[in-house]
């Protein structure tokens, strides 16, 4: 039996309205996302990229369409979708470990064995024994793992990632795209990437989705070789037909 989508747009549009003008944002968007997929979506400025996370995440109600998570209508922010965005956020007067935890105790599942596995996934991200510190005795690409730790601790079905590592110096943001691919990985989670950077979205995905502007819509997707797919992201970009791929994707975007 075949798989059904984690998430699935069906004919969204979406239209922001001000005192003076309609502008269609978003149109007619169709789009499934299968369980531990990792697809990015780019495009120029002002092609609908972050109002389609919004709207993926329940943050934001479509004008028209509608959004499926697990099958079923999404009415609202959902427990079962992770959003992680370009800044941290961290609260600065909590320490690193009641940052982390802070997605837990919003939601009712704070005990010791969630307290336990968020310990375990800053150990893992290289966090180890800054549980007691606060966010600005940590570096940029450290805060930037809590905020994923933060993230994965409820134990999201799906991550949508809103150009995560564009505040990063690069070999910070190489590192970081290794971490985070593996970590979702291992964790057989589904992930939607937001990035300007079309080496990285080839890096990272199965898909890369390139949106059209005024207004946003799919224009087309490119699927990602398995030989690349498979490979990690900073040794990726060095595999044959790489280099030609980004040119494709590259020109879709000029056109």
């Amino acid at each position: 039996m075949k798989a059904a989508p984690v998430i699935e747009l069906r004919d969204v549009s979406h239209v922001y309205v001000t005192d003076r003008e309609a502008t269609l944002a978003l149109e007619k968007m169709n789009l499934k996302v299968m369980p531990g997929e990792f697809v990015s979506l780019v495009g120029p400025s002002g092609c609908g990229k972050t109002t389609l996370l919004s709207v993926m995440a329940g943050l934001l109600k479509p004008s028209k369409g509608e959004v499926l998570v697990s099958g079923l209508p999404l009415r609202k922010a959902s427990q079962t979708v992770g959003y992680m965005l370009q800044h941290d956020y961290l609260f600065p007067w909590r320490t690193i470990m009641g940052n982390a935890l802070i997605g837990l105790e919003l939601t009712g599942q704070l005990n010791e064995e969630r307290i336990s596995k968020v310990k375990d996934l800053l150990d893992g991200m290289g966090l180890d024994g800054t549980e007691n510190l606060y966010p600005h005795q940590l570096s940029g690409g450290m805060r930037q793992r809590v905020a994923l730790v933060r993230t994965l601790a409820t134990d999201p079905g799906v991550l949508l990632l809103d150009e995560p590592f564009s505040a990063l110096d690069y070999q910070t943001k190489l590192q970081l795209e290794d971490l985070i691919v593996d970590t979702l990985r291992e964790r057989k989670k589904t992930a939607v990437l937001v990035t300007h950077d079309l080496s990285e979205a080839i890096a990272v995905s199965d898909r890369v989705i390139v949106l059209a502007s005024k207004p946003g819509r799919i224009r087309r997707t490119f699927e990602i070789p398995q030989d690349i797919r498979e490979t990690a992201p900073f040794y990726a970009r060095d595999q044959e037909g790489f280099a030609e791929l980004f040119h494709q994707v590259w020109k879709e975007l000029e056109a």
